[in-house]
């Protein structure tokens, strides 16, 4: 299994609310090996202002991603690097709501289909009722993290392989193991998806209906209205042309 780390950094928590992300980090891990990877880091203009709130958390301010490129200008070179991966992201609700929501901003691909491991949901289950943030977790698993000052998209991508490596045996994989491998679209409903759903929905409930018993009255009732329509409108009604 192709497995990649993701992690971004954001100007907020919400893409609904105009926010961007400004840091996209990714580390490839085939056969289970930290040691021989390939990386996938951007530095991303969002186009708007971080909050200094923000900042204080990941470091990344205006000054710092001025002259980077937009989301749209590094999509297809993100998309290549994914392509036939599974995604590893540590709440993946998060991350693939601004990727998703970007990539759709964009009109590029979107990745409703790409496998996805969610290891939040993989460490509530494992550790029920404790605290299962990636900090947390390294600690838990011994990790070395004391480099970390600040939090940074491709850092935490590299802790976080080392996390889910720790979490599902280290080299030695455990084939019994319920990984929750889930498409991204389980994690995620764009928008337009749920317009959609809500239309099927709404569909469905009218085909269900109970056919409407027109009674003679009401058909003779509609015929005389439509000779009314027509007799005062001087013109051949669309419904009587052939």
């Amino acid at each position: 299994m192709r497995l990649i780390m993701l992690d971004t950094e954001t100007t907020g928590l919400s893409p609904q609310n105009g926010d961007k992300m400004v840091e996209i980090g990714a580390i490839e891990v085939n056969n289970r090996d930290m040691q021989q990877t390939r990386t996938f880091h951007k530095f991303i203009n969002p186009g708007r202002s971080i909050p200094d709130v923000v900042v204080r958390i990941h470091g990344i301010d205006d000054a710092r991603v001025k002259n980077e490129p937009s989301f749209k200008d590094i999509a297809q070179d993100f998309l290549d690097f994914i392509q036939g991966g599974t995604l590893v992201i540590h709440n993946a609700p998060f991350d693939l709501g601004f990727i998703m929501a970007e990539l759709e901003e964009c009109g590029l691909p979107n990745i409703h289909d790409i496998d996805v491991i969610d290891t939040l949901e993989m460490a509530k289950k494992q550790f029920p009722r404790q605290r299962n943030n990636l900090d947390a977790l390294c600690d838990r698993f011994e990790i070395e993290r004391g480099h970390r000052e600040l939090h940074g998209a491709l850092l935490d991508s590299e802790l976080l392989g080392e996390v889910y490596l720790a979490m599902t045996g280290g080299r030695q994989f455990s084939l019994g193991m319920d990984l929750g491998v889930k498409p991204a679209s389980e994690f995620v409903q764009m928008a337009n998806a749920r317009e959609q759903r809500t239309e099927q929905s709404e569909t469905a409930a009218l085909i269900r209906r109970a056919a409407v018993q027109v009674r003679d009255e009401d058909v003779e009732m509609h015929e005389k209205l439509m000779q009314r329509i027509a007799k005062e409108s001087s013109v051949t009604p669309l419904w009587k042309e052939d």
